[in-house]
């Protein structure tokens, strides 16, 4: 059985964020996936990294806080990972920033290697899904921003711990959709995660 973590990035229950998750998290169980579901802001994840910490993640021997180590614990277990979250000034929110600097950390997620530093990644999930909610048009995000959470996941992230097989979804826009257009990219929504279950 394919084990999933699927992790939501919105601060306001009732955002179509909110929606896109739980939906992805239903589909993947009624298909037979082992589904870990993560909404980080109800959980609280705190995610500023302390002094303290930084050392500790330097010296890849663990972590003080229960619940960065739990989630490191999970992702080094996981077949496929799935993130929700807004572009937010061409960012994800600062609680999934957060969530990647504490948890992705040298020894968990990759080693550096000998050559220049490049990483050995050790994360076991070969695939990863990124759906994102957007306020701004296809065209413009590209000619004036150069989609940078495109860079982010599929360039600077995702294959520096190992996932090389990385799908990106874009609803947008949201603030003025309808809501059959929100029906349907819930649909949208549920056909990327059943992918994740092929072979």
């Amino acid at each position: 059985m394919p084990r999933i973590g699927v992790y939501l990035a919105h601060p306001r229950p009732g955002s179509f964020n909110h929606a896109v998750f739980d939906t992805v998290v239903r589909h993947l169980r009624v298909l037979g996936g082992e589904v870990l579901a993560h909404d980080l802001c109800a959980e609280g994840f705190a995610p500023g990294l302390s002094a303290d910490e930084t050392e500790t993640v330097q010296a890849a021997t663990g972590t003080l806080d229960p619940q960065v180590a739990l989630h490191r614990a999970e992702v080094a277990t996981l077949d496929a990972l799935v993130f929700v979250h807004p572009n937010w000034w061409g960012m994800p929110p600062a609680v999934l920033a957060g969530w990647v600097q504490r948890v992705l950390v040298p020894g968990v997620a990759y080693k550096l290697g000998a050559a220049e530093g490049e990483p050995e990644g050790l994360l076991k999930a070969g695939r990863a899904l990124v759906l994102n909610t957007s306020d701004t048009p296809a065209d413009r995000e590209e000619s004036e921003f150069g989609d940078p959470l495109h860079r982010i996941w599929s360039a600077c992230v995702l294959p520096y711990v190992g996932v090389t097989d990385v799908r990106r979804v874009v609803f947008r826009t949201v603030t003025d959709s309808s809501d059959g257009t929100r029906a349907s990219w819930l649909e949208q929504a549920r056909h990327h995660a059943a992918a994740l279950l092929a072979d």
